[in-house]
């Protein structure tokens, strides 16, 4: 029986509809930008695997950091016991995180990642006597799937069976020079009751990579900051180099009280989470009330090999190789860019660092389930290349050791698209 049939009678794939989907691709090797099914084709993976795997794959130094550690502690509850990966992780990330940011607290993905720092914030007034009960998110936001994450997502036919079950939620738009200031209007008028302010950094990545500028971003949190805002920054996304600095927060002069972290933490090898926050969060949860802890926990808390792997990865970021990488791609993005900016299919293209996303015109508008996601999704696949279109977004965020012929290749597969759909 082939992988395709034994995966038809036992897999529920995510964001799938699998009374009208093409069957999955059974993907068997990976190396480097490349993958390759059980036929042997090969794959240039343009949208590094949802956007986890920063060096490529099976990359040859996490995979031999990750064997050496499983043969020395595979796992261990990390409530009152501690290992030396887990620590060794934290020392090497808040070493190159905004200097405020001084706890680290870990979980097994972006959603969860997200939970807790929710969870913080809430608990970090209630806990010093001032419960507020309202969040403060932006439209079009996304920061995941479990049921707080929905919450401060914007809403939409995703969250729609749910509405009635998520918090209350004051949504603001992304900022720009024109509305600032009624921005701040808005947050002034709700501040004694904001628990946090959450928000993707620069770039809206479910969205369409939606894009907007650091300077008013900037503004806004100074002002939250004012206003007695806590501020949670999701770096889910844009962490480790994909807005071209190793953190959207190097952009930023106003920093935030609480980080979130996943994807490209590991580099894409095994599910990690990872939630900062500043002392101030951390020394209201100390207490002589036990009932000031904060109480969330997974099983696989701080699993030393997930811990090694991000650690691996974090080193490989910061040698020259991959900074050098990154900038290579952003060059390369910039003048693709400039080629077909004044396409007359292509209502918008946009860039931030390693991301680059094209949206086509349609008579619809922008939308998620565009009847062209799925023709351009199939052209890309049968062409040899992973996309992963945003309804008629769609985008090219590979990972660092991908080499100019293959970025060249998608270009030219995205040019020969335009001409076609």
């Amino acid at each position: 029986m082939t992988l395709i049939n034994r995966d038809a009678k036992t897999i529920w794939h995510p964001y799938t509809q699998h009374f009208m989907a093409r069957p999955p691709l059974p993907i068997v090797r990976g190396e480097g930008a490349s993958l390759y099914d059980e036929e042997g084709n090969r794959y240039i993976d343009a949208v590094s695997s949802w956007w986890v795997t920063l060096h490529g794959h099976s990359q040859p130094y996490i995979v031999e950091r990750v064997a050496a550690q499983l043969k020395k502690l595979d796992q261990v509850i990390f409530a009152g016991f501690t290992h030396e990966p887990a620590i060794a992780l934290a020392e090497s990330l808040l070493a190159i995180l905004p200097d405020q940011q001084q706890k680290v607290f870990y979980t097994d993905n972006g959603s969860t990642a997200v939970e807790v720092a929710l969870k913080m914030c809430v608990q970090y007034w209630f806990n010093k006597g001032q419960p507020r009960k309202k969040v403060l998110a932006f439209n079009n936001g996304y920061h995941g799937d479990t049921f707080g994450a929905m919450s401060v997502s914007g809403r939409s036919a995703w969250t729609s069976p749910f509405d009635n079950f998520l918090f209350e939620v004051v949504f603001i738009d992304t900022p720009t020079t024109a509305n600032l200031s009624d921005l701040k209007g808005i947050i002034s008028s709700h501040a004694v009751d904001l628990a946090c302010f959450i928000y993707e950094p620069l770039v809206q990545g479910s969205a369409g990579m939606l894009m907007y500028e650091a300077p008013a971003l900037d503004e806004l949190l100074a002002h939250c900051r004012q206003e007695g805002v806590l501020m949670i920054q999701d770096e889910v996304f844009t962490g480790f180099g994909r807005t071209g600095k190793n953190f959207a927060a190097d952009y930023l002069v106003t920093k935030p009280d609480v980080m979130c972290f996943s994807k490209g933490l590991t580099g894409g090898t095994m599910p990690l989470g990872v939630t900062t926050c500043c002392m101030q969060i951390y020394e209201a949860f100390l207490s002589e009330d036990k009932m000031k802890t904060l109480f969330h926990g997974h099983s696989f808390t701080a699993n030393p090999l997930a811990c090694t792997a991000a650690l691996a990865s974090i080193e490989l970021l910061l040698e020259t190789e991959a900074q050098e990488n990154i900038q290579r791609i952003c060059s390369s993005h910039r003048e693709f860019l400039q080629q077909i900016k004044d396409h007359h299919r292509i209502a918008a293209v946009r860039q931030t660092g390693t991301i680059i996303a094209i949206e086509w015109k349609t008579v619809s508008g922008t939308s998620y389930f565009s009847e062209l996601r799925n023709l351009l999704y199939d052209y890309f696949l049968d062409k040899g290349i992973l996309m992963r279109p945003l309804g008629n977004v769609i985008y090219i965020l590979p990972p660092y050791c991908i080499s100019d012929a293959d970025l060249n290749r998608i270009y030219s597969e995205i040019r020969n698209a335009l001409e076609l759909y």
